[in-house]
């Protein structure tokens, strides 16, 4: 009643899928390494331990204290649109950490692996934040 043979189509089909599957989880795996040695390196420098990027939501405690923001904004991420203030506000303050300006943090928002590895591996400083955001 059913015909449940695999054409060559359909085979064509499943393969074809199967490394497009297979391609973004390399790239995907590839970003999540990146994304790694980037925070590794920007503990480091701020002088926390490079470990704690390697934990899902600690990595994000320390990242908030290394930008001088309260921890528990982390709650906020939660919560839809407040999370993308939220986020903004991270990156804005963790280029300020490491003396850069706005255009560095827009960087960061836009293109975050990129410039965290730049922030991470580049020859700039932990400087810290002179103000405390809430």
């Amino acid at each position: 009643m059913y015909d449940y043979e695999m054409s060559y189509d359909s085979a064509v089909a499943a393969s074809a899928l199967g490394a497009i599957f297979g391609t973004v989880m390399i790239i995907c795996l590839i970003m999540s390494i990146i994304s790694i040695i980037a925070m590794w390196r920007l503990f480091t420098k701020a002088g926390k331990p490079g470990w704690a990027s390697l934990i899902p939501i600690y990595n994000m405690v320390v990242l908030f204290q290394i930008s001088g923001m309260s921890p528990w904004l982390i709650l906020l991420i939660l919560v839809p649109f407040a999370n993308l203030i939220i986020q903004i506000m991270l990156y804005i303050n963790l280029a300020k950490a490491y003396g850069k300006g706005t255009g560095f943090a827009v960087g960061l928002i836009f293109l975050n692996p990129i410039f965290m590895l730049i922030l991470g591996l580049g020859s700039s400083k932990y400087v810290g934040n002179t103000q405390q955001s809430a």
